[in-house]
């Protein structure tokens, strides 16, 4: 083993996502010497891609693309509303091969901005496996031959990749979302398996782009999400044309003579199904990539399932090894967190800072047809945590002004806040789903960190007409029973 006086390098840090990335650059930017090790394993169907990690080439940015693609399908059906005249609207198609081509090349764009800035920070980029020897020496082998790496710090920032059902037939001929957002062919009749937020969101953009799309829930949708919120969502996707089959698994993935996929499946009850699909994507949620690295010779200790690891303030059982991202056990698999924690680990470790990631009250959004924004307690877990006697539920349905000329649905555009019942009621939780979700609950996030209250929530002055004035609007509590319904879109 290498003391760390005679490291090669004060950083190494395994893994090329916006976790890693964000350490290495702010380390390089205070000084230390550091070095990125990344490469990506192909999937079963032979899919890989560049420098960035899950989030620019397989996850958040492909995603809210072909999301956006989806909703402009809509609007264009909306704007003859509005007074376009589009005589082809009703016979309006979408080509995959163009959109993928734009969303590839856009991902393209990125791999390549992101190599020049860490050529730029003097980072020293290596697209090479990296697995553990022991404590302080990495080894590798690139297409240059093999290397061993010596550090004073290293940090693990491998994230996940996406789990199989253990059926036959699965990595055969199956594809997960590692896959969709490169397809050459378009993906035609769909099968999603398994209902959280990256099932229901390929399921959503995939039927806004004309697809049939069917999602396979094993228990129940979003299951880590509020529970009414996730059956709004449920219930909102339902009525664009997703089709659920509810307490079912998969038992088999058959490939017919016409190129076409026989899926198998059983109901908690014992019945046995099948169906013929064009594409079967498997979204059953994700593995962290611990083992491939070898923790073992380091003496990492993995925790949970044995993929994760129980680090403290990023810190593992190894004082100078560190993790973020998509590899700790219990926090926020967002590429957000792992970037802002990523960033204040640097400054701890090369600039003298005391700042520590705050895991709590972190913001997200699902990018379902109809977007789901959320921060802070689920309903359930505020219930749990203080009892249902101290907790307060506000809640609202609303209008979106811009649906009315379509006549769109607003059936399922609501909202609700979680609040202590006692005092200026602080709130510990808020929901919303409606168009720009994202956006909303963005600025709410923040309020929440700066401890945000009932008072001055209703006392916030809200701009009109906005759906995310509705927050400021909300006064109606579900212990009441009043109808929560608007009665006007100005009272």
């Amino acid at each position: 083993m290498a003391p760390c006086g005679d490291a090669e390098y004060d950083l190494v840090v395994v893994g090329g996502g916006s976790g890693g990335l964000a350490c290495a650059k702010e380390a390089a930017n205070l000084g230390a010497k550091v070095a990125v090790l990344d490469y990506v394993i192909p999937t079963p169907l032979g899919t890989k891609w560049g420098l960035g990690g899950t989030c620019v080439n397989v996850g958040c940015i492909p995603k809210k693309l072909m999301h956006q693609a989806a909703l402009l399908g809509e609007a264009v059906h909306d704007a003859k509303a509005y007074g376009w005249q589009l005589p082809e609207a009703e016979n309006i198609t979408h080509d995959w091969a163009s959109l993928r081509e734009s969303v590839q090349n856009h991902i393209k764009s990125v791999n390549w901005v992101t190599r020049v800035e860490l050529r730029d920070k003097k980072v020293e980029y290596i697209n090479g496996l990296g697995v553990f020897k022991d404590p302080y020496t990495i080894h590798t082998v690139t297409k240059k031959g093999e290397r061993t790496l010596t550090s004073k710090y290293f940090l693990i920032a491998t994230g996940g990749r996406p789990r199989y059902n253990d059926i036959p037939g699965a990595k055969e001929y199956g594809i997960t979302s590692d896959d969709i957002f490169s397809l050459e062919n378009s993906p035609g009749k769909t099968l999603v398996i398994g209902a959280g937020y990256i099932g229901l969101e390929c399921a959503g953009f995939l039927r806004g782009l004309g697809f049939d799309a069917t999602v396979m829930v094993r228990s129940v949708v979003l299951r880590e999400f509020d529970r009414q919120m996730a059956e709004v969502i449920q219930e909102s996707m339902v009525l664009r044309g997703v089709k659920f089959l509810f307490k079912c698994v998969p038992t088999a993935i058959e490939k017919q003579d016409d190129g076409k996929l026989l899926a198998k499946w059983k109901s908690d009850d014992g019945q046995e199904f099948s169906e013929t699909y064009d594409t079967v994507l498997f979204a059953i949620g994700r593995r962290a990539l611990t083992r491939e690295l070898h923790t073992d010779r380091a003496g990492i200790e993995l925790a949970g399932d044995g993929e994760k690891i129980d680090a403290v303030n990023e810190q593992t059982n190894v004082p100078h090894i560190f993790a973020v991202g998509d590899v700790l056990y219990k926090k926020p698999e967002l590429t957000p967190v792992a970037i802002h924690a990523g960033k204040l680990l640097a400054r701890r470790l090369f600039g003298g800072g005391t700042a520590q990631m705050d895991y709590q009250n972190v913001a997200t959004t699902i990018f379902s047809p109809l977007e789901y924004g959320c921060v802070g307690l689920s309903e359930e877990a505020a219930v749990e945590k203080y009892g249902a006697e101290s907790v307060e539920i506000y809640h609202a349905y609303y209008k979106p002004t811009e649906f009315f000329i379509p006549q769109k649905s607003i059936a399922h555009c609501y909202l609700k806040v979680v609040a202590m019942r006692e005092g200026e009621q602080k709130v510990i939780g808020m929901h919303f789903i409606g168009p720009n979700a994202g956006e909303i609950i963005q600025g709410f996030g923040a309020a929440i960190k700066c401890d945000l209250t009932m008072e001055k929530l209703m006392g916030t002055v809200g701009i009109h007409p906005t759906v995310a004035e509705e927050f400021t609007r909300i006064n109606i509590t579900k212990r009441s029973g009043k109808d929560p319904n608007p009665a006007s879109c100005c009272s």
